[in-house]
């Protein structure tokens, strides 16, 4: 077995275990746990000291995935998805089967993801995954692993081992608000 994959596997059995880490996705490094587990949820709150008045991203593997999570699936979105050139989450109406502390109201933020770690992760987990910027609410985000605090590296239950020395500044995901209707309005490019 090698690095990746005992890595997959640790951060696997640590989410099923209601355990929160602190990993490399499609964007920046973010703080995750189970999706659908509301106590997991909660820590990352507390971690963030975060206002619980504000939602977390979902991370899912794919679009068939995407399709178990939200209720009234636009017919639109994965022509949206895939048209993507950047990393692109979407805010839908409402989420159905997720932790109901990962949003603030009933509309639920969802990325399909386009990297290798976190698409291992998701697939072995069988569940979306949350992912929140790896900083303290209202510091700023930081772009590279070197860059997270101490506070936030010791808070987590588990770092994982790989990417630690990637230095090209990635790129914060742009966020649309997607309708039923198949209309959005553009929330952050």
């Amino acid at each position: 077995m090698n690095d990746f994959e005992i890595e997959v596997n640790k951060c696997c059995e640590l989410l099923e275990q209601g355990k929160v880490i602190l990993y490399p996705t499609d964007t920046i490094w973010g703080i995750g746990c189970d999706a659908t587990n509301p106590e997991a949820v909660e820590k990352i709150f507390d971690i963030k000291e975060r206002s619980k008045g504000k939602s977390l991203i979902v991370l899912v593997d794919s679009i068939e995935m995407l399709k178990e999570y939200v209720m009234n699936f636009p017919p639109v979105a994965p022509d949206i998805i895939k048209a993507a050139k950047n990393p692109l989450s979407v805010i839908y109406s409402e989420s159905k089967g997720l932790a109901k502390n990962v949003s603030a109201d009933s509309t639920i933020c969802i990325r399909v993801v386009d990297n290798d770690f976190c698409k291992a992760l998701i697939r072995k987990l069988g569940r979306p995954i949350t992912s929140t910027s790896a900083n303290l609410a209202g510091d700023a985000a930081p772009s590279i692993f070197v860059e997270i605090t101490e506070q936030i590296k010791s808070s987590v239950d588990y770092v994982v081992q790989l990417y630690h020395d990637v230095l090209t500044k990635p790129k914060a995901s742009t966020i649309i608000r997607l309708y039923e209707d198949n209309s959005f309005d553009i929330i952050r490019q």
